[in-house]
């Protein structure tokens, strides 16, 4: 512990030397703040990026039929593939397949009371709730169920468009509107990220395909995968997957074209891999700053001592311990390095909050952006100034030590 008096000399000391105790604080402060600052920086680019994928969950995979462009086996090319439930069966017995849904849809004219509208209605699993990332809106409400399923039930989960075009200020939660001259109940209103802005609802799957595909057929299978986390590992994935289709519809595994794929997990796994090398070059360049930092704060601590060497010398004279004279320079040390690092951390904190702010208000009023969250965690924050704290008090203690150890005399001597 140190009395009042070791207090006051230290202060007395960096009062005494203001441009020394600022050099060697704006090297601390310095380092910290563009630490902060280019994390923050790389966090609100990665952010940005990442949002653009949407709710959709990150793993997914959308697939659909095209056109073959290979002749196959004395097949012609140019010939639609059909998906059907064979391709649900075997899609669902992969051991990476997740969950998955099958999905067809058809164009209808929905009408209440006296409002009406066009309206795309997509027959959709009870899986495709988390597929898709959706959100119910309303707390009375709910996404279609395996009961729905099994008793192909007229219900339906409509967007917030079709709320406001066909139901305005009510809730339409257990209310019936007209699609096509039958009856749909609402059983809740969804929102997710999605193409277009027009009217749109989900019924359930073997409801939309008795009533508009004579109870055959799947339009689109979407889907999600486990267990798959390099790029190789996906893409190993989806050509086993277009070879086990091919087989079972007889067409050349290397026709592309036949089964269209939209693959989520592909360009999220590689977007990752971008941002994985970028965080490493803002790391380096961070830390490769904070040591700049401790060699600035070594190389003034090193001058410090050498000026206060005759000082240390008389201290030593009149009886002071070494250990005395080596505690009142890491004190110093800690002091500066404290403060400093605080504001530091403090100015960089407060830059990436701020900007922040401004990328909030931008988006907002409708302004694109690619930053999101340009902050850090409070934690590295910390962290960082903890670390140069240590290293201020590592930068003084070596050169603090080797003067100590100097006898009075000889450092009585020193110029």
């Amino acid at each position: 512990m140190f009395d009042l008096d070791n207090w006051q000399e230290i202060f007395s000391t960096i009062k005494k030397n203001k441009l020394r105790t600022f050099l060697t604080g704006f090297s601390v402060a310095w380092g910290i703040f563009m630490l902060i600052v280019l994390l923050a920086s790389g966090n609100g680019l990665q952010n940005g990026v990442t949002d653009l994928f949407g709710s959709r969950s990150k793993n997914s995979m959308v697939m659909w039929t095209r056109p073959t462009s290979m002749p196959y086996k004395g097949y012609p090319k140019d010939r639609r593939i059909q998906l059907d439930r064979e391709d649900m069966e075997l899609i669902s017995q992969l051991a990476e397949v997740e969950h998955i849904s099958a999905s067809v849809g058809f164009n209808a004219v929905v009408s209440f009371n006296f409002e009406s509208s066009d309206c795309y209605f997509e027959g959709v699993s009870p899986s495709r709730f988390i597929i898709d990332g959706m959100k119910i809106l309303n707390s009375n409400g709910r996404f279609i169920n395996d009961i729905d399923m099994k008793e192909r039930r007229k219900v339906a989960v409509i967007n917030k468009r079709m709320r406001e075009v066909l139901f305005r200020n009510e809730d339409p939660v257990g209310k019936s509107f007209e699609a096509n001259k039958m009856i749909f109940k609402v059983i809740g209103v969804y929102e997710a990220d999605e193409w277009g802005s027009g009217c749109k609802a989900y019924v359930p799957f073997n409801t939309a395909q008795l009533l508009f595909t004579k109870g055959w057929g799947i339009g689109s299978i979407s889907l999600t995968m486990q267990g798959l986390h390099t790029v190789e590992a996906n893409q190993a994935f989806e050509k086993e997957l277009r070879t086990k289709l091919a087989a079972l519809h007889q067409f050349d595994p290397n026709d592309n074209r036949a089964i269209g794929i939209w693959n989520m997990l592909e360009d999220y796994l590689q977007t990752m891999g971008i941002f994985g090398s970028t965080r490493l070059f803002i790391l380096i360049i961070g830390i490769g700053t904070l040591i700049a930092g401790v060699v600035g704060v070594s190389n003034i601590m090193l001058i410090t001592v050498k000026e206060r060497t005759r000082e240390f010398g008389i201290r030593k004279a009149l009886g002071a311990t070494p250990l005395s004279i080596l505690q009142l320079v890491l004190m110093e040390s800690v002091l500066i390095t404290s403060v400093f690092g605080y504001i530091g951390m403090v100015l960089g904190v407060g830059l990436s909050e701020g900007v922040n702010l401004l990328m909030e208000s931008a988006s907002q009023a409708g302004e694109p952006s690619i930053f999101k969250n340009p902050t850090v965690s409070l934690s590295i924050a910390v962290g960082t100034t903890v670390v140069m704290v240590i290293a201020g008090v590592i930068a003084g203690y070596f050169p603090a030590r080797k003067a100590v150890k100097v006898t009075a005399v000889e450092a009585m001597r020193a110029e």
